[in-house]
């Protein structure tokens, strides 16, 4: 992130309206809500000063370079005045912070290539830019992501070797590549420093022309890196020039991101909207054109991980999967049926799916959909989709909505068990988690025979429970149950009588069964674990931050 909150603007919403950079000897006029940019602006008594004075003019936030420590007269200040108090990461340029804001603003700019120009160059051309900067170097050039895949390139790439041939076909650095030149230390040094990385071919056989590389930066952050084959190592005036051509990059990449974020929260907003079925459900449902078409709602969940912490490395890995396979969703849903829409919400991939046609085939084919999706994927995603009920129109994609959720959440207490379900093949499973969340939030606990065997077993370490679980799950076959606890049929039938004396249970009358049963499902852990634990994912309504 460019900018971190240094002081105020806790907790509001604005709809900002421009960037200005701030000039202590000129008078400067702005519109109200403006971010204004505090360039050379360190000291805390300017900052105060300068706080009041936007806060009078209407302004939203004032940015400093980081880091800066907010005093008591600043917190003051910012909270009086009402303008945030901002900090620009170290070793972001102020061009960056003032193109990213700007590409926010632009109203009506998502995914619209425009006539707007960033360093001469039109604004997200990457692949424009891959031919500027091959002309200053007079060597073909590549501009690759974090996990080396190929965003643009320039011409001339025959003058390199084949593995630069392989990169461009498959729009990505073959592994085999990565692999040799992780080996060799190259992305340690070309991440470390700021300067190009000169890759020699005598150190690294997957290439027989040199590379120059340089990572493309925005302050601390590694957006990508440009790939030049050269003949040999850079002149010094070259070498300047592909580091001025990596701040400039590095401005067309944060718009594309930015412009790419916009276009993903407005998706996100409008789907949750039309999901939720409120007021503004009707034109949510209208803008993504979904008007009057029976359509199914699909809900994607990955197993396992759910209480990992964002803001570990292990978190910000589950935030990243999420959104890829939601991307990877939306991809697979556009081609397989027209106007569907798909957006991630909290940690579930909704997909909204237009079924036209009778209704009658339309579980199937949803079921289709699902599961051609995750056998295309493979293992490389550990993902589930429930399926919500057919909606005839919009006012029935909440009820969808929930029906998938409903679905999805036995799917991953399965623990991979079944990928794919509608809410109708699981009805009774989702029952059981409703039963097992009503008594775990009023503090019930076993009672009767099963919590006197649970006590029974905890103070002589013995498999009473177990036992009976076993015995209910077998229907009473004996001989299938002692199967199941891995003993001989006699021990078997010795325990199960420990069990009627012990439990105090008449194991003969279906209704103490039953109750021992459902007892057993939503109260010990044994049986919960077998029988679909929830886990903690976010499956309910959530709207996500538009700001």
């Amino acid at each position: 992130m460019l900018l971190e909150s240094i002081a105020g603007g806790g907790g509001t919403r604005r709809q900002l309206s421009g960037v200005v950079i701030h000039d202590p000897l000129d008078e400067a006029q702005f519109p109200a809500q403006a971010v204004v940019l505090g360039v050379g602006v360190h000291e805390p008594d300017d900052v105060v000063r300068l706080l009041y004075e936007l806060g009078r003019k209407g302004a939203a936030a004032l940015v400093v370079r980081s880091p800066f420590t907010a005093t008591v007269e600043i917190r003051r200040a910012a909270d009086e005045s009402g303008v945030a108090l901002l900090g620009l990461t170290r070793g972001a340029s102020w061009a960056q912070v003032a193109a990213m804001l700007r590409t926010l603003l632009v109203e009506g700019d998502i995914g619209d290539i425009s006539p707007q120009t960033l360093g001469g160059m039109p604004s997200g051309d990457l692949f424009a830019l891959a031919n500027a900067v091959a002309a200053l170097l007079d060597a073909p050039v590549t501009i690759e992501d974090r996990s080396s895949r190929v965003l643009a390139f320039s011409g001339r790439q025959d003058e390199a070797d084949q593995s630069r041939v392989e990169t461009i076909l498959g729009r990505q650095v073959p592994e085999r590549f990565t692999l040799g030149l992780a080996r060799n230390g190259v992305f340690e040094r070309l991440h470390r420093g700021h300067t190009p990385v000169y890759v020699d071919p005598l150190h690294d056989e997957t290439m027989t022309v040199p590379r120059v590389a340089l990572a493309v930066r925005a302050g601390d952050e590694i957006l990508g890196s440009i790939w030049a084959a050269v003949p040999g190592p850079l002149s010094e005036e070259r070498t300047q020039a592909l580091i001025d051509a990596g701040k400039l990059v590095a401005l067309h990449m944060l718009r594309l991101r930015a412009g790419a974020d916009v276009e993903r929260r407005l998706r996100a907003d409008l789907v949750s909207t039309a999901l939720e079925g409120g007021a503004g459900a009707p034109e949510a449902i209208a803008r993504l054109g979904l008007v009057a078409q029976p359509a199914v709602v699909l809900a994607l969940g990955l197993f396992g991980g759910g209480d990992a912490d964002p803001s570990t490395e292990d978190g910000l890995r589950r935030v990243a999967d999420r959104q890829r396979v939601a991307d990877a969703l939306a991809m697979h849903l556009s081609a397989v049926q027209a106007r569907s829409a798909v957006a991630l919400v909290g940690d579930v991939a909704y997909g909204i799916v237009p079924m036209p046609g009778g209704r009658a085939d339309c579980q199937e084919r949803s079921i289709r959909v699902a599961s051609t999706f995750l056998e295309r994927t493979g293992q490389r995603v550990d993902a589930a989709i429930g399926i919500g009920p057919p909606a005839l129109d919009g006012s029935g994609l909440s009820r969808s909505r929930d029906g998938a959720d409903r679905a999805l959440r036995v799917l991953l207490a399965n623990e991979g068990a079944r990928r794919v379900a509608t809410a109708e093949d699981v009805h009774v499973d989702a029952l059981m988690l409703d039963l097992a969340d009503l008594a775990a939030a009023r503090g019930d606990v076993a009672t009767g025979p099963v919590a006197r065997l649970l006590d029974y077993d905890a103070r002589h370490q013995s498999q009473l429970v177990h036992t009976l679980s076993c015995w209910l799950d077998a229907f009473g076959d004996v001989a299938a149950a002692s199967a199941a606890a891995y003993v001989h049929p006699n021990t078997f039938r010795y325990r199960l009588r420990r069990v009627a004396e012990v439990g105090e249970i008449n194991l003969d009358d279906p209704g103490e069964r039953f109750a021992a049963m459902l007892q057993l499902r939503l109260h010990t852990p044994g049986t919960m674990s077998r029988s679909r634990t929830p886990q903690r994912v976010n499956i309910r309504p959530h709207r996500p931050n538009t700001t």
